[in-house]
């Protein structure tokens, strides 16, 4: 995946953290024309008319009553991506309608804020494109998003920055919560690695069998060794048959099963990932 891209016409989507984005509680124009693209505030200090992610889509449902209109939750190391689809989005709608739960998925969408009968501002996304994509590809997105969080960070400067300026008014949650999630999304990648571990480790003992049944076979194939020789050596030319048969059957197990990669579908997130 490329650190940025964008197509004719289309803004550049970042890449955050759901925990940032379920922040977001503001979204302005810089211009007074009617075409004019909306933007979200980001609570890091900046801006953003579309937004990628990648995480696990744990759930989706119809909720429309006249015609179909999808909800799905896709989530990340850090919190949840609410993402629905209507008939404006038909290339979503169809994918949600087919994907099973759970599975990887890449989504690049725009951001949108609903205001509760409370006065509570909840933001959502609006998707372009949803993809399935492998285990690999999301954490690469962990790690990519992870640098341009704490790039932004780093350049946070009401001074200079107006964005930053804009959420310095607006938003009240501490740049260093932004911080933690960082190590907390990094940190999820360490533990599903010493997961495949420990499920590793599993297999191999699971294929070497277990001790106790190996001490036995060995005991018993000495057994019969030792019959056959006692047998020969007690008896006029006449030999005593004796069959001796593998007492240890073993299988192997293999504890870890292959999942199947779409990669027409990978390549897809690539090209449309930032």
């Amino acid at each position: 995946m490329s650190s940025s891209s964008s197509s004719p016409g289309r803004e550049v989507a970042r890449r955050l953290f759901a925990s940032e984005f379920n922040d977001i509680g503001y979204i302005f124009t810089e211009s007074d024309d009617d075409m004019a693209p909306n933007y979200a505030l980001l609570p890091t200090g900046a801006k953003a008319n579309r937004v990628f992610f990648v995480g696990t889509l744990t759930d989706t449902e119809d909720v429309g009553s006249d015609e179909e209109y999808w909800q799905a939750r896709v989530v990340d190391p850090t919190e949840t991506f609410y993402v629905y689809a209507g008939q404006y989005q038909p290339e979503a709608v169809r994918m949600l309608s087919k994907l099973e739960t759970p599975e990887y998925v890449a989504v690049v969408g725009k951001p949108r804020t609903y205001e509760t009968e409370t006065g509570m501002v909840n933001v959502a996304v609006r998707p372009e494109s949803i993809t399935v994509v492998d285990e690999a590809t999301r954490e690469r997105w962990v790690i990519e998003t992870a640098e341009q969080t704490l790039d932004r960070l780093e350049h946070y400067d009401n001074e200079t920055n107006d964005y930053a300026r804009m959420v310095d008014e607006r938003y009240t949650t501490s740049l260093e919560t932004y911080r933690e999630e960082i190590i907390t999304a990094l940190e999820s990648l360490d533990e599903i690695e010493e997961a495949d571990n420990a499920d590793d480790s599993s297999s191999s003992i699971s294929d070497a069998g277990t001790p106790g049944e190996d001490a036995e076979s060995t005991d018993t194939d000495d057994t019969a060794i030792g019959t056959e020789a006692s047998s020969t050596a007690g008896t006029d030319g006449d030999t005593d048959e004796i069959v001796t048969r593998d007492v240890n059957d073993e299988s192997d197990t293999n504890a870890d099963a292959d999942t199947d990669t779409d990669a027409d579908a990978n390549a897809a997130a690539e090209q449309d990932s930032f």
